[in-house]
């Protein structure tokens, strides 16, 4: 004979037959709370950061594209339509690039505009602007300011040599014109034969 301890098989706090209201409730009020903080934090909308990073992944893309193809890449603005796209110079012709990327140019977002462009020409407040890419992995010096409809500022500078890009909240000035000592003016002279 087997003998055992029967006892009643224990329910503890929650009956067998699921959760009660009071935990749905407690549950939803939560999941409510949880999504009035969070979705108030998500735009779906570029801002101007996102779209400061799309110009600098632009850029290094650009500079890679003409190391890589060996061939001179522009990349053209157009501030008065917000649009931008760029072209491979090949024999003193223009070619679209052959990533399917850049088959149609690119849109600035609506609430966010190019306020000025400062080139080696000077600085441009409409119109087209041109940046080129060299095969060296050398780029044009460019300061760029994009504003947003608050009245918000990103600046995007490429230093030429490097390609090193800054990006800043506030405007930056352009560069100083670099000045050749007088001491070191003989030394970049070439020995006439």
């Amino acid at each position: 004979m087997k003998q055992g301890i029967q006892g009643v098989r224990g329910k503890g706090l929650r009956g067998s037959h699921g959760f009660t209201i009071l935990e749905i409730m407690i549950v939803l009020f939560l999941l409510a709370g949880l999504l009035g903080i969070i979705l108030p934090r998500i735009s779906l909308d570029e801002n101007l950061a996102s779209v400061g990073r799309r110009m600098v992944g632009t850029v290094r893309s650009l500079q890679s594209l003409a190391m890589s193809t060996q061939k001179t890449v522009r990349l053209y603005i157009d501030m008065d339509r917000g649009v931008y796209w760029p072209m491979i110079l090949d024999e003193n012709k223009e070619k679209v690039p052959t990533d399917a990327t850049w088959a149609t140019p690119l849109n600035f977002p609506t609430a966010i505009r190019v306020t000025d462009v400062l080139v080696s020409q000077g600085k441009k407040e409409s119109g087209r602007v041109d940046l080129s890419f060299y095969p060296t992995g050398r780029i044009d010096p460019v300061t760029m300011h994009l504003m947003d409809g608050s009245n918000n500022i990103l600046a995007i500078a490429i230093e030429p040599v490097t390609g090193a890009i800054r990006t800043s909240d506030e405007r930056i000035p352009p560069p100083r014109p670099l000045t050749i000592l007088d001491r070191v003016r003989p030394l970049l002279k070439t020995p006439s034969k």
